[in-house]
């Protein structure tokens, strides 16, 4: 996500140096992955207006442009762009700039007309990556002032902030973050004016427990237009596209104080709102233009007639505020992140509202936002919003208590924090003290918008990111870290892949789920799911063996003529579901390893390659035993020990004929828990011998 420096000091004191800035915010764990320098402080590059355009007499793709650039005399300059019109105002690069991308600027001919500077488009002036066209400025830029008066130097940073941390996606939440680090205070954002809320008045939530709280403000007398500079140049900068003001407004407070907001076109509203779930069968066609099929556990936002909005991922384009708008309701609310991740994820709908709800939004900020949008639109927009903000539901509880002890802070740190420096961290991070025992312990509240800190061992964290990994004490300890089963299993099962893969078989990996049809095919009943998402996948597979047939048909439906394959992997035995580790191989085909190797004979793979293939493994005292098994032409039972580890043998001509196999299958598959419980041959190393071979003939 990108942060802009500029943005983040309308709230907190930022370090001067940038890098300082990355530094301290990636040693408390809120890593920076990138650094980017932003805006226009670029000597002799000024707002400029276009008076005149005509086409160049000597290029067909050129035009000859009258350029106002606030001095007494105007300027001629070439331009290859097209989307510009009479009118408007462009950055004009005089003589003597130097842009951003190294490019300096003079007087000169072009195709035989004079040139007396350059129109700028956004890439030229690494205000974005945008080059289709020239950068075209606000009408009410003043002509002839520098450029930087609209896009200000910046520093954007890119932040990779972890999941758990929602309270970081704003420049709030950031500089908050940033105070506590540095021990300056944030500025609390402050709505312009205070409203009273009116239950009921209009809004209903049928799906509370998708929705448990929504609210709605309606703005009456909107002017929709383009966005004036600095809330361009806000929005801009974090990577958004500037629409209009209301659109914009609704952004710039997301990406300020982190809690998303929908203007619907108040006049394309038939009645309430309702916050239901969407119907059996139901479309929705979204601002993107697609239309959407929904199933009936997304949340919508609803009128008297039809769905208005996809409950937290996005609005409809029949009720999307246009240039026609003059009312709008402002949306404000709060949503399961449970219910936002589904549905983003099953519609493969992502956006920035459904990215802060799937994780969690502060529920105190849901009015204060709705607010600070109301009070902009009225600024920029000359709306007038109602007196009141209609809601329904209850804001969600997401204080907690948690309990801190300060010996088991400095013991699982391994340093001596005295107790009053954690309470002064805690508090820096929102924490209220609300009690302090006499046996070393505090109890603290844990405030709406950070949700993560759950138990002990969280407040401990927060103390060492604001104390610093860095001042705690290295200590030189032995230490002794026994080897596991579990290593010794994986290095085993790993040993037997390298035999296989060196035999010149391929790995494969296949789905733990099968299809209806190979379930009622395996021997055992498979254990099923209560929710299959497809008939391909309803049951958890009882054997590796059905996915590999379906590896080696769809290789052999693209043309191969050898397959080699085998996976390693659990296969999962009825009634509960008990898991074991297997090994299954299948050959087919010719035994050549490519279609160029020549060869005396050209053999087919038989049943002793699949049996030499098992042998490769290396298990000790193996038996093969003529066996019975319904889906094999020839089979035999694998035996170690006396008891039954696997099977292999010829698979039927029936079976074969189901996955279009074109030429005979050869199968095997083992217990792998039995083989490793038996043990793998241990090699053993034989000294070099000392003396040269001796021969008698």
């Amino acid at each position: 996500m990108k942060f802009s420096t500029n943005w983040l000091r309308d709230f907190v004191e930022v370090p001067a140096r940038v890098e300082e800035l990355a530094r301290l915010l990636t040693f408390a764990g809120v890593e920076i992955d990138a650094i980017e320098q932003r805006g226009t402080d670029i000597p002799n590059v000024v707002i400029g207006q276009i008076n005149a355009s005509a086409q160049h007499p000597n290029a067909d793709r050129l035009s000859v442009c009258d350029v106002d650039d606030g001095t007494d005399h105007h300027r001629q300059i070439v331009c290859g762009a097209k989307n510009y019109k009479v009118g408007d105002k462009v950055p004009v690069a005089l003589p003597g700039a130097a842009l951003p991308n190294g490019l300096k600027i003079k007087a000169s001919k072009l195709r035989g007309v004079e040139s007396q500077g350059m129109l700028c488009s956004p890439s030229e002036l690494k205000l974005s990556d945008e080059s289709g066209g020239l950068l075209i400025l606000p009408h009410d830029a003043e002509i002839g002032a520098p450029l930087a008066t609209l896009y200000p130097a910046d520093t954007i940073l890119g932040v990779e902030i972890t999941p758990n941390r929602a309270d970081l996606l704003s420049h709030f939440g950031l500089a908050r973050e940033i105070a506590a680090l540095t021990g300056k205070v944030a500025k609390e954002p402050v709505p312009e004016q205070t409203v009273q809320t009116a239950a009921a008045s209009g809004v209903k939530i049928t799906a509370a427990n998708e929705c448990p709280f929504y609210s709605a403000r309606r703005i009456n007398g909107v002017t929709v237009a383009p966005s004036p500079a600095w809330l361009r140049a806000k929005i801009e900068a974090v990577g958004l596209r500037a629409v209009n003001n209301i659109v914009d407004i609704t952004n710039f407070v997301m990406h300020e104080l982190g809690q998303p907001l929908h203007a619907f076109d108040a006049d394309k509203l038939a009645g309430g709102i309702d916050v239901r779930l969407a119907l059996f069968g139901e479309k929705f066609l979204a601002l993107d233009g697609i239309e959407y099929e929904l199933s009936e556990r997304d949340l919508m936002i609803a009128d008297a007639e039809r769905a208005v909005a996809i409950g937290g991922v996005m609005g409809g384009e029949d009720t999307g505020v246009t240039e026609s708008t003059r009312n709008v309701l402002l949306e404000a609310a709060y949503f399961s992140p449970s219910t936002i991740r589904r549905t983003a994820r099953t519609l493969n709908l992502p956006s920035d509202a459904s990215y802060r709800f799937e994780r969690g939004v502060d529920p105190a900020m849901i009015l204060l936002a709705s607010q600070r949008a109301a009070g902009l639109i009225r600024e920029i927009a000359d709306g007038s919003p109602a007196a009141e903000i209609a809601i329904a539901g209850a804001q969600p509880d997401c204080t907690g208590r948690v309990t801190l002890r300060y010996d088991r802070c400095n013991r699982l740190l391994g340093a001596a924090i005295e107790p009053h420096k954690v309470s002064a961290i805690l508090g820096s991070f929102g924490l209220r003290r609300i009690r302090e025992d006499l046996a070393g312990a505090s109890t603290w509240e844990i405030p709406t918008f950070r949700a993560d800190l759950q138990q002990e061992v969280d407040l401990i964290e927060e103390v060492v990111r604001a104390y610093g990994i860095e001042r705690i004490p290295s200590r030189q300890r032995s230490r002794f870290t026994p080897e596991s089963d579990a290593g010794r299993t994986a290095d085993s099962i790993n040993l037997l892949r390298e035999r296989l893969v060196a035999l010149g078989l391929f790995e494969a990996r296949t789905s733990a789920l099968i299809s209806r049809a190979d379930a009622a095919r395996s021997d055992a009943c498979a254990v099923s799911l209560k929710n299959p998402l497809s008939e391909d996948h309803v049951a958890l597979r009882p054997s590796l063996v059905p996915g590999l047939l379906g590896v080696l048909g769809r290789n052999q439906n693209m043309g191969a003529r050898s397959i080699r394959v085998f996976e390693t992997g659990r296969i999962f035995l009825p009634p509960d579901a008990l898991e074991q580790r297997a090994l299954a191989i299948i050959l087919s085909g010719s035994a050549a390893y490519a279609p160029h190797w020549r060869g005396k004979e050209k053999r087919q793979l038989d049943l002793f390659d699949v049996k030499r293939a098992v042998e490769a493994l290396r298990l000790p005292r193996l038996v093969f035993r003529r066996g019975k098994h319904h889906d094999f032409a020839l089979s035999a039972e694998i035996m170690h020990g006396g008891a039954v580890i696997g099977v292999a043998g010829q698979l039927s001509a029936a079976r074969a004929g189901e996955i279009g196999a074109n030429s005979l299958v050869f199968v095997a598959e083992i217990n792998l828990d039995g083989m490793l419980d038996a043990g793998a041959r241990a090699p053993r190393f034989a000294e070099i011998e000392k003396y040269p071979p001796v021969s008698r003939d």
